[in-house]
This record gives structure tokens, sequence and C-alpha cells, in this order.
């Protein structure tokens, strides 16, 4: 990839810059992906070394206008240490709740795609009938909706969230919890698929064919294994970087 540009950031770690970069390329690739919902909804990533501290998007930025140095930081008590920084009250509950709640967690993401919030409309939720559902099956659970401002629904989505790292949010949308921003963004891919898959699914005026629960045990099994890897979805992350590297435009600055 080229070199990004030089950009003068004092008081700032070279760890806290590497992480405002991947973070502000995951923006871009969640809107290449079109996983957006206008200036809504919010992906954030835990700076390394400075375990209570994590950044976010300025409220208010559309996705591809997103840069490394735009990004907020605050810490999981809810100060901000960017200037003029503005941050979304809900995406604060959501991000802050997870990340107490998970020490292991450094990248939470969050969306309101039609098909995750249809999945999450739905009584039974998504079924073990595609192969992008087998990849995160056996790691999903289910969120009750709550008021998204409130401290009740930050602390019961850490709750949550110590049950699994595929996240289906009632009445509301997807989450996926990762180590690594690779390891969420792999996640969301196969969720959102699954999600899709799903929807198309219940729109077809017949049953779908089932897969044999011993294969889909199996299965279970092996993804988890793959998810357990430190550099798991890292080979999609690189191959997401070309692409919006590919356009032109730098987020590198």
């Amino acid at each position: 990839m080229n070199a990004p540009p030089q950009v003068d950031r004092p008081n700032m770690t070279d760890a806290e810059w590497q992480a405002r970069c991947d973070l502000a390329a995951l923006y871009r690739i969640t809107d290449m992906y079109g996983w957006t919902d206008t200036i809504d909804t919010h992906m954030s990533v835990r700076i390394p070394g400075e375990p209570s501290c994590f950044l976010i998007n300025n409220y208010g930025d559309l996705f591809h206008e997103i840069t490394a140095s735009s990004l907020v930081k605050m810490d999981i008590d809810g100060n901000v240490y960017s200037k003029d920084g503005k941050f979304n009250a809900a995406g604060f509950t959501i991000h802050s709740g997870v990340y107490k709640a998970r020490p292991d967690a450094n990248c939470v993401m969050h969306t309101h795609t039609r098909a995750g919030a249809g999945v999450s409309v739905l009584k039974k939720g998504l079924r073990p009938i595609t192969q992008d559902a087998l990849s995160v099956y056996d790691d999903l659970v289910y969120h009750e909706y709550g008021m998204p401002t409130s401290q009740e629904e930050c602390d019961a989505l850490g709750v949550t969230c110590q049950h699994g790292n595929s996240v289906v949010l009632r009445n509301h949308g997807l989450l996926t919890v990762g180590a690594t921003i690779p390891g969420a963004l792999r996640r969301m891919y196969m969720l959102e698929r699954a999600c899709e898959v799903e929807v198309i699914a219940r729109g077809l005026d017949e049953e779908p064919a089932p897969i044999d629960p011993e294969v889909i045990r199996q299965y279970g099994e092996r993804a988890k294994q793959q998810r357990a890897n430190p550099g798991y979805g890292l080979t999609y992350w690189n191959a997401a970087l070309r692409q919006i590297e590919g356009k032109g435009d730098d987020w590198r600055q």
C-alpha cells in the first residue's frame, strides 16, 4: 500500500495513531459494503495501552468522510478528550457497555442494515440454514431491546456480550465484538450475509433445505477454531484495504 501522508499528532502515541488509521479504514469499508445508516450506527476501537479509552466517529460525519484525525477519543465513563468532539449517546452506551464487561474486546461494530434489522424483529431469529450462518451460529446471542441511552441498557448489553461475539439486537440491528478490527469485521460480514439470505428465504413459498445437525456441530467446531486464531479475518481485511485504497481517497490523515 502507498505510504500515508505525514500528519502532525502531538501528545499521541504511535499505537493510538495506528488505531485511528485502522478504525477510519473500517468506516470506509463499512461505507463500501453499504452498511451505513447515513450518520447513524458506529464502530469503535480500544486504544492500545489505554484500556479505559476508545475511539469512535465524530457524530455527524458520513462514513466516507471519516479520517484518522477526525475520530473522537473518549473513555468508558463518558469523558471526551478530543477537541470539539461529538459522539452519539446511544453509541456511547453500546461501546462502553461492551468494553467494561469484556477486557478482551478491542473492537465493536454496530449496524442497522435492512437485512440485520429484518432478522432482529423475528421471534425465531437466524436459523442454521446456510454456510454463512454456520460461521457464526455457535457464537450467536440475542439481546432484548432496551432504552438505548440508559445505564441499565449499558450494563445489560455488557452481560449479553459475555456470552457471544455475534449479537442480534432485538428490534434494532446487529453487533459484533472482536479482539481485533479484522476479527470484528469478519464476524459482521458473515452475520450480515447470513441475515440477507435468511430474509430472502423467508420470502419464498418453500421450507429451506435442512442441514444435518451433526454437520452443524462439526462446522461450528471448525468455525470456533478459526475465530480463535489471532489472525482471524486478516486476509479479508487486507483485501478490503486494497479496495478502499483504489478509490484514491486517503483516510490516514
